[in-house]
């Protein structure tokens, strides 16, 4: 079984694992299924609105598609995220994100 298949069916016996979810996310990006990928990191999202880290990979693949208007976004809150988590070190790979798209 491949881990595309293998993070499905985690997620079929529990839907709400936002780790299982994130490296769903984490696949289909790493095999250029952008529009899975960002549908799955939206799904964490709305479920769980302070993963950081969906929002720095979510931002990073939206960057890999070319798409930055819309990285620029999702950083934007990524970053809000980060600080209300105090998660100082997404905030700052997050923060040089945002300076790389100018």
């Amino acid at each position: 079984m491949d881990r595309i298949a293998m993070l499905q069916e985690i997620l079929t016996q529990s839907p709400d694992d936002a780790f299982a979810r994130y490296g769903l996310a984490l696949e289909y990006a790493n095999t250029g299924q952008t529009e899975d990928a960002l549908r799955e990191f939206r799904t964490i999202l709305e479920k769980n609105p302070e993963y950081v880290p969906a929002y720095q990979m979510a931002a990073q693949t939206l960057m890999t598609a070319d798409r930055p208007d819309e990285a620029r976004s999702m950083l934007e809150t990524g970053i809000a995220a980060a600080q209300r988590t105090r998660n100082q070190h997404a905030l700052s790979e997050m923060e040089g994100m945002l300076m790389d798209l100018g």
